[in-house]
């Protein structure tokens, strides 16, 4: 009926992303060196939809592969690279033991090492194998002298993704020694814009994003009220809030997207200011964009469903309690059954 709100299709959405975890599409064939990265979109949106147990007879391969993903120390003990990658593309099995055919070029990379850790503890795993030690110095050696972070040895960006990443490790593994905090805190401040949002570095755009990444930093470190002044606070808020349209955009004059009910969402709700947005119109946009036939959620209506915006339009619905969906960490992007399960191995950490 006309005006009735829209289903969710659960089991379509089980069975789009349950195909990531066996075969990598080849209209995703681009994406084939970060494979780790849509295994957590697939693996937690599973646990959003509170169906991990569709995956109870693989959640042991499928750790021991992210495992096989992790840089080791070299022979000289040197941990700079260490961390995981995205891929196990270039890793060969030669006479029963793997290696691989460009070690040069072998590295941890912040981004994989963050959804690596993620999808092994949402997988129940105790993060036993995981060489913490190694992984915080991977770490540390990519914070640059302005306190943002690179995202490998191998050379990329650097800027507030990566220090959200480097963030969410440090707090994973109970380990703050990954970074210079101070330094951390001083780059997100002077990437505060004049309209209170945060752009990737200083004197750049806000956009919502980004935004989410300095608002969870600041959470995870316990420093969200203390570092920011009610000037700042106030205006982030009213710069989160006006990102909503009907769903939300990433940046002022922007058309709607769904990953946005997410990132934008989670970080109002890391403001503490969540009932101050229209539900039924944000979820009505994200319902919008769902493909109810092959399961999936779309950037736009009418466009194809990808496993990032599947997994974020799923997030975003679980922020606002969606039937059938489990609750959302905001500053962590695991559920809150996950992240209970962190606290409690970490509770059995030395």
């Amino acid at each position: 009926m006309e005006g009735e709100p829209t289903e969710l299709t659960r089991r379509e959405h089980i069975r789009y992303l349950k195909q990531f975890l066996k075969l990598l599409p080849d209209t995703l064939s681009s994406y084939d060196s970060t494979r780790l990265t849509i295994a957590f979109f697939s693996i937690s949106g599973l646990d959003v939809l509170d169906a991990l147990d569709e995956i109870k007879d693989s959640k042991e391969n499928i750790c021991n592969w992210i495992y096989s993903l992790q840089i080791l120390p070299d022979a000289d003990g040197n941990m700079d690279r260490c961390g995981f990658q995205g891929s196990d593309t270039f890793t060969i099995r030669v006479d029963d033991s793997v290696q691989s055919c460009n070690k040069q070029f072998t590295s941890g990379h912040l981004a994989m090492t963050y959804t690596g850790l993620a999808s092994l503890l949402i997988l129940g795993d105790d993060l036993s194998r995981v060489n913490r030690k190694a992984i915080i110095k991977g770490v540390r050696s990519l914070q640059q002298d302005d306190g943002s972070f690179c995202a490998t040895q191998m050379g990329s960006e650097n800027d507030m993704r990566f220090v959200y990443c480097a963030a969410v490790i440090c707090y994973i593994l109970q380990d703050w020694s990954g970074m210079d905090t101070e330094k951390t805190i001083e780059y997100i401040m002077r990437s505060m814009s004049y309209d209170y949002g945060f752009g990737q570095g200083p004197e750049l755009e806000s956009h919502g994003g980004v935004t989410y990444c300095a608002v969870a930093v600041l959470s995870l470190m316990g420093k969200l009220h203390s570092v920011l002044n009610v000037k700042q606070l106030e205006g982030l808020k009213r710069w989160v809030l006006m990102r909503q349209v009907t769903g939300f955009q990433g940046r002022a004059n922007k058309q709607e997207d769904t990953c946005y009910s997410f990132w934008v969402g989670a970080t109002i709700q890391m403001l503490e200011i969540f009932d101050m947005i229209d539900f039924a119109e944000n979820r009505a946009y994200i319902m919008t964009t769902q493909d109810s036939l092959t399961g999936g959620f779309a950037k736009w209506e009418d466009y194809i469903p990808d496993p990032l915006h599947t997994y974020l339009g799923l997030s975003g619905l679980s922020l606002m309690k969606e039937k059938g969906l489990l609750e959302i960490d905001p500053a962590l992007n695991i559920t809150q059954r996950a992240a209970r399960y962190l606290k409690k191995i970490q509770g059995t950490w030395e």
